[in-house]
């Protein structure tokens, strides 16, 4: 096992507290094997962190945004929802070969576009249409999906039949978003609730997964679960109150658990027979207080695990150990080996100009 830190970007002058962080010694040639790299949010620590492989170690990149969260990739576009917008980021890939050291990067996202959405607690995305061009975005704070529009905050497209008003009160925490070819196709709620927060009284096995063309469920008396996804496939989903994966019989609703782990579970990727999970450690009583997993409460860990899914078997892991306790989603970019992400609190940002090509210079100021 290696330990390594990595310091967060900031204004300049401000103090910051770097994060450190451990891996399991094959972790860096397992990312390597499969040509990708990895893209985490925390909400909690405002951070993006890149994770890469390089020379048989771990490199990551930190980079500020307000309290991000759910994150959507298609080929070269990379969508985060934060507090009260959602970014579009775009990989420049010709500028990757400039940056530091040369020759080092394939990749570099590029914020593009920003969409002011007021703090709806953005949760999962995904981009939908026959041609992608189109975000779709778990709604919690108003208990729906929407999608964007330029002269609106949001436009609702669906609710759970349960959850009776368009309001802002988090009713049954809708949080998680699988999609099936290019559409939502089931989603995640801590409860069945019409009430403001009302999820919170049976958070500990109220939790439920929904098909979103029928409104009917697909199972229930889940812990907190987050993240369904649809992968070779299965159903899977995080049971997230248990710290399990667990794999979905979308007809009879039967879950067997594929892995147990020492965290809750929130926020997974999922790549060939592996599944990216990432885990956090739970302190915030109001939130996370009676959940199965407080039992082992000491021995919680934050951090993202690999797991072979046709196995349950341990692949390896990065351990956050300080700068952070929580983390909310990960991608998986495949085919980028060490990309980097230009943020906003350098004067990086300040000297990106892209522009279609020939239309500058040589020579030009």
């Amino acid at each position: 096992m290696a330990t390594d830190a990595a310091q967060p970007e900031g204004p300049p002058g401000e103090p910051h507290r770097p994060f450190e962080y451990v891996y399991s010694e094959d972790f860096a040639q397992f990312l390597a094997s499969l040509g990708a790299s990895m893209l985490v949010s925390t909400y909690q620590a405002g951070k993006l962190m890149v994770i890469r492989a390089q020379a048989g170690r771990i490199s990551t990149l930190l980079r500020s945004f307000e309290q991000p969260m759910g994150m959507a990739m298609d080929g070269d576009r990379i969508a985060i929802g934060t507090q009260r917008q959602v970014w579009v980021l775009r990989n420049a890939s010709d500028i990757a070969p400039q940056l530091d050291p040369p020759g080092t990067h394939d990749a570099c996202f590029v914020p593009r576009s920003c969409h002011v959405t007021g703090d709806m607690r953005v949760h999962e995305m995904g981009w939908a249409g026959p041609k992608r061009d189109e975000l779709i975005i778990v709604n919690t704070r108003f208990s729906c999906l929407c999608r964007l529009d330029p002269d609106y905050s949001f436009v609702p497209t669906w609710r759970p039949p349960f959850v009776t008003a368009l309001v802002a009160e988090d009713r049954c925490h809708l949080n998680g978003m699988a999609m099936d070819d290019g559409q939502p196709k089931y989603v995640t709620a801590l409860g069945q609730t019409d009430e403001q927060q009302g999820w919170r009284a049976g958070k500990a096995h109220g939790g439920v997964i929904i098909d979103v063309a029928s409104g009917e469920l697909v199972t229930q008396d889940l812990s907190m679960p987050h993240s369904p996804r649809l992968h070779a496939g299965r159903l899977f989903v995080l049971n997230s109150g248990m710290g399990e994966l667990q794999a979905v019989d979308e007809r009879t609703g039967k879950r067997d658990t594929v892995a147990r782990f020492p965290g809750y579970t929130r926020g997974m990727a999922m790549v060939d027979k592996y599944a990216f999970v990432c885990l956090s450690k739970i302190r915030e009583k109001r939130e996370f207080g009676g959940l199965p997993i407080e039992e082992n409460l000491d021995e919680l860990k934050c951090g993202v695990y690999a797991v072979n899914i046709e196995t349950g078997e341990s692949v390896g892991f990065v351990e956050l150990t300080q700068g952070c306790t929580e983390l909310f989603e990960v991608l998986v970019l495949q085919g980028m080996r060490f990309p980097s992400l230009i943020g906003f609190q350098k004067d990086t940002i300040n000297g990106i100009f892209i522009v279609p090509p020939g239309m500058v210079q040589a020579g030009d100021p």
